[in-house]
């Protein structure tokens, strides 16, 4: 599946299928979450806040492939990211776009 953030394929032509999505909600850990409180007191990365995170992207972007792949769909173009935190130490992700079928000219 090729799958791109831009509004167009150059070199093909395609019709709009319709737009496909994928999502998720994730959490970490109670005991990761209170190890990342006593972490902003000091300072420095929250590393299992960026595993969730990139374990989320992963997920939705494979459920939004899935919803595209349902549809035959060639391709994703105009691909976006979107979180928002739905508690602390949870966040969801959805990933979307516009799914696109090839054709000749």
């Amino acid at each position: 599946m090729l799958i791109v953030t831009t509004d167009s394929i150059p070199g093909k032509n395609y019709e709009i299928i319709g737009i496909v999505e994928g999502s998720t909600v994730q959490s970490v850990h109670i005991g990761k979450d209170i190890m990342n409180s006593f972490k902003t007191l000091v300072g420095g990365e929250l590393t299992s806040y960026n595993d969730m995170m990139n374990s989320a992207r992963k997920l939705a972007t494979e459920r939004m492939i899935q919803n595209a792949q349902e549809l035959n769909a060639d391709a994703i173009v105009c691909v976006r990211y979107s979180s928002s935190s739905i508690m602390q130490g949870a966040a969801e992700i959805i990933a979307y776009g516009s799914a696109v079928k090839f054709v000749s000219q």
